[in-house]
């Protein structure tokens, strides 16, 4: 069976000032989500979930889902405030929903293959999907471990001239395995020049710039959706009354490591990332599509 490919892509973009999954980056009105798509059904992925919100369903449907109607199957997972587990209501004053976890949860009952989990507005580039899709086809071990899979990327490559950004700190074992993740927010270069982060806890601290990054590319066994249920409910419990609290997919990731109830491999591609997290980052997503464009990586127009 082929694999899904799930996309994230219910936020608004606050910091980009817009839906920046529709915004044109291409030569002929491309997204970065066309591109996304099209390396996709490359590399052998044969359906395709976006998870967004119902406020902009039909703008999204006409705007980016129709594109590839008729070259994979498409279909749509409801990112909801509402849509806890049993037992859990919205907190009052809540209006925000609960991060990446409570968004993949989304389409929990969509799926029921290995599948993997990108970002709307992140540029993987061609070669992290074959990596991913080889991942999720190759023969797992007997083993009483869950055995998941996340793409790459140095800190370096991934920081923003133009604000800080959000990212998980990867370490990973001799053997390419992910050890631990630790998710950083307002991360970018000081006025020093050294590269700082806030970490969970709330302290700044330095981190390393070639440190590997997720880039929020997994690939997943479907059991992942039982793990996740539980760590989620687990967050509600703890968390989930807290204003501002979310949970990170980097996070439960996490947990299951540290628990020894999988491992996660650490895969190399010889893709660049790139990606629009402010407006001032469009002109050199633009130039870098361009780039590839004219070397043949992809055709223009893309569908």
């Amino acid at each position: 069976m082929k694999p899904t490919l799930l996309v994230l892509a219910a936020g608004m973009g606050s910091r980009y000032g817009g839906l920046k999954q529709m915004d044109p980056m291409g030569p002929n009105g491309e997204t970065v989500l066309d591109y996304s798509v099209y390396d996709a059904i490359q590399a052998g992925f044969g359906r395709v979930i976006f998870i967004i919100r119902e406020d902009f369903a039909e703008a999204f449907k006409s705007g980016v889902g129709s594109r590839f109607a008729d070259r994979i199957q498409v279909d749509y997972a409801f990112q909801k405030l509402k849509d806890l587990p049993h037992g859990f209501t919205i907190p009052e004053g809540r209006t925000k929903p609960w991060g990446t976890a409570h968004a993949l949860r989304s389409a929990r009952n969509l799926v029921k293959e290995s599948f993997a989990v990108i970002n709307a507005d992140d540029f993987y580039g061609s070669d992290a999907y074959m990596r991913a899709a080889e991942f999720l086809a190759s023969p797992r071990s007997e083993s009483d471990k869950a055995h998941y899979a996340m793409i790459g990327y140095p800190l370096v490559n991934t920081l923003s001239d133009h604000g800080d950004v959000n990212r998980g700190i990867c370490t990973r074992t001799d053997k390419g395995l992910l050890s631990s993740v630790e998710e950083y927010v307002k991360i970018e270069r000081e006025a020093d020049g050294v590269v700082r982060g806030t970490s969970l806890d709330g302290s700044r601290r330095q981190v390393c710039e070639n440190s590997p990054v997720s880039m929020n590319f997994w690939a997943f066994t479907h059991c992942f959706f039982d793990h996740l249920e539980k760590e989620f409910t687990i967050f509600m419990e703890i968390s989930g009354t807290m204003e501002k609290s979310e949970s990170y997919i980097p996070t439960i990731v996490d947990t299951l490591i540290r628990g020894c109830q999988a491992d996660c491999s650490v895969l190399s591609t010889t893709s660049h990332w790139f990606g629009v997290t402010y407006p001032e980052d469009k002109p050199h997503v633009v130039a870098s599509i361009m780039k590839l464009v004219e070397s043949g990586d992809y055709p223009s127009p893309l569908v």
